[in-house]
């Protein structure tokens, strides 16, 4: 079976609709490592389209806060005012169904799904010192995870550890399959919110027969979603940060 994995919509849809027309006809199903909603412009469209398209979806953060189930004081101001906008657009049948949104991890086939990490789905796992820790607990080969933003991952193999390396400025997509004598923890990046100085939206797919994995880019007009941010009355930085991928 091959999936598309997805992680930090959060909610700009024209990026999501960027990693949909570049992997056309190259997945079976789609699944998400959360955080759908919060900062961008269309967080009822992105939500109406997980609930018909998602074969399985675990919370972010930002979907617990943007649906009443997290305290925000501990969010920057940014993020606290993108939250309580989010609350106020979303409809009652979408914040409904954020609510039941479950955490992670859970399986899927034969991988894992978290938002953070293993251990606690708000945590962030961006160094090789993180991902040692984590290795002990992993219950699956492959393991995806979001929350950072950074698309990669790690690998270990008989004690070895070593990064995998997302795409070039100049690629489209990197291959490799996962060994599976190996432990992997891979990000499929963020959709709608890079910080990895790629402005491109990041996808993963993953073939559970073969083993192979892409890491993939999308482009899309970050100017267009921009526009849609400053009209909508969201904090103006999250409309410049697009272009930077930061």
């Amino acid at each position: 079976m091959r999936y598309l994995l997805l992680s930090d919509v959060h909610s700009n849809r024209d990026a999501l609709d960027a990693v949909l027309r570049e992997t056309r006809g190259s997945y079976d199903l789609i699944v998400s490592c959360g955080d759908l909603v919060g900062y961008g412009p269309d967080p009822n469209p992105v939500v109406e389209w997980a609930r018909h398209h998602l074969h399985a979806v675990i919370r972010g953060n930002h979907d617990r806060a943007c649906c009443g189930l997290e305290d925000i004081e501990w969010f920057n101001p940014i993020a606290q005012a993108a939250t309580r906008w989010t609350i106020a657009t979303l409809s009652s049948e979408n914040i409904a169904w954020l609510r039941n949104m479950p955490a992670g991890p859970i399986a899927v086939e034969s991988f894992l799904l978290v938002h953070g990490s293993p251990l606690d789905e708000d945590e962030y796992v961006i160094s090789m010192a993180d991902a040692a820790n984590m290795y002990p607990y992993l219950e699956a080969a492959v393991t995806f995870f979001g929350h950072t933003h950074l698309q990669g991952g790690f690998s270990w193999t008989d004690g070895e550890q070593r990064a995998v390396p997302r795409p070039g400025p100049e690629e489209a997509s990197v291959r490799r399959v996962l060994s599976p004598d190996s432990s992997w923890l891979i990000n499929p990046g963020s959709v709608g919110q890079p910080r990895d100085n790629d402005a491109r939206a990041a996808y993963a797919i993953y073939d559970t027969a073969s083993g192979e994995l892409v890491l993939g880019r999308a482009v899309y007009d970050t100017g267009a979603v921009r526009r849609k941010i400053e009209q909508s009355g969201l904090p103006p930085v999250l409309a410049s940060r697009l272009a930077l991928g930061c």
